[in-house]
């Protein structure tokens, strides 16, 4: 018989909990978890739900991978990706959020995001 015992409490990990662990640097990660690589079918479901992709522009793009973004409406995201997007985008450029799929879109670029 076993007797009740307390869990410990959970710690916020944030960035670690969006699926860091295994993984490797770089194009050599092969995860397809949010925020990590692009996945063909989550990219399709993208652009064939077109009418939920909101229009924003970044306010913020760390090298920690974490990009915030402030929509046309006022509205704040704040979306992370596995590699840094600092050389992708920058400060006051205008992209695309697709908050149902997970995917963040400057022009014809799209990565996988997850929201945070």
């Amino acid at each position: 018989m076993s007797t009740h015992q307390p869990h410990a409490a959970a710690e916020s990990r944030t960035g670690l909990a969006m699926g860091m662990r295994g993984c490797v640097e770089g194009e050599a990660c092969a995860s397809d978890r949010p925020g990590h690589g692009l996945h063909p079918m989550q990219d399709r479901l993208s652009r064939i739900a077109a009418s939920r992709w909101v229009d924003a522009v970044v306010t913020a793009s760390a090298t920690d991978g974490f990009v915030e973004l402030v929509d046309l409406d006022g509205g704040a995201h704040r979306v992370w990706h596995h590699g840094a997007l600092t050389g992708r985008l920058a400060v006051g450029d205008p992209v695309a959020l697709h908050p149902v799929y997970g995917v963040l879109a400057r022009g014809d670029d799209r990565v996988s995001v997850a929201a945070v």
